[in-house]
């Protein structure tokens, strides 16, 4: 049975994810986004261009699913549509992640996808990561187009931007983001030794299930 979090454990994770995110090294600055959904249907997101080492719960913005803002006195993060598209497209979801990941951007600026060549990739990525189309940042479009990808696994690119994590809490898609980055530095360094050697199909088949019954 899944347990149900209150509106107060939901933004605390949030704040505490987002701050992990800078800690982790998976952001610099203010970039990046975190978002979580709350009981009520509302999503709590982070809010624009501030520091994450100063955030507070009373910073955190809520906002209703058409994106209009029903609680807290900052802007939401100019990123909300590409949350709220996640959210509203995928049900069990409850957390999503986008990051400025390094190694993992390398991949988005060439519009590589990171291969799935770990089996705990395969397990909680739910198999490789690709590359959603170019869309403008912070637009409909990007929103739309990033969460087409995250039906059957917790990740993707945005070509030429970074990293889309998502799972059912912020805490999960920070571990995926986590796990995303990791990996896409052992292929990156692995890859200066040597042509990677792929999983057995049957090894795939079998892990990529557990993903999806996890989610």
């Amino acid at each position: 049975m899944a347990i149900t979090r209150t509106s107060d454990e939901v933004r605390a994770a949030v704040l505490h994810v987002a701050k992990e995110m800078l800690r982790s090294g998976l952001v610099a600055g203010t970039s990046g986004n975190v978002s979580g959904r709350l009981p009520d249907g509302n999503v709590v997101l982070t809010p624009s261009s501030l520091d994450y080492e100063s955030m507070t719960l009373e910073d955190l913005v809520v906002v209703d699913p058409d994106g209009n803002v029903v609680a807290g006195h900052r802007v939401p993060t100019t990123e909300k549509a590409l949350h709220l598209a996640c959210l509203r497209r995928h049900p069990e979801l409850g957390g999503v992640i986008h990051s400025h990941a390094l190694f993992a951007t390398m991949f988005a600026v060439v519009r590589q996808p990171i291969p799935c060549v770990i089996e705990e990739f395969d397990v909680y990525v739910g198999g490789e990561v690709p590359v959603a189309e170019y869309r403008l940042t912070g637009s409909d479009d990007l929103g739309e187009e990033a969460s087409r990808w995250v039906g059957d696994r917790g990740a993707v690119l945005m070509a030429n931007h970074g990293l889309l994590t998502v799972g059912t809490s912020p805490e999960k898609a920070l571990a995926v983001a986590k796990l995303v980055e990791r990996t896409a530095q052992i292929v990156w360094g692995a890859r200066q030794l040597g042509p990677l050697v792929p999983l057995p199909e049957s090894t795939l088949a079998m892990f990529s299930g557990i993903y999806r019954i996890m989610r």
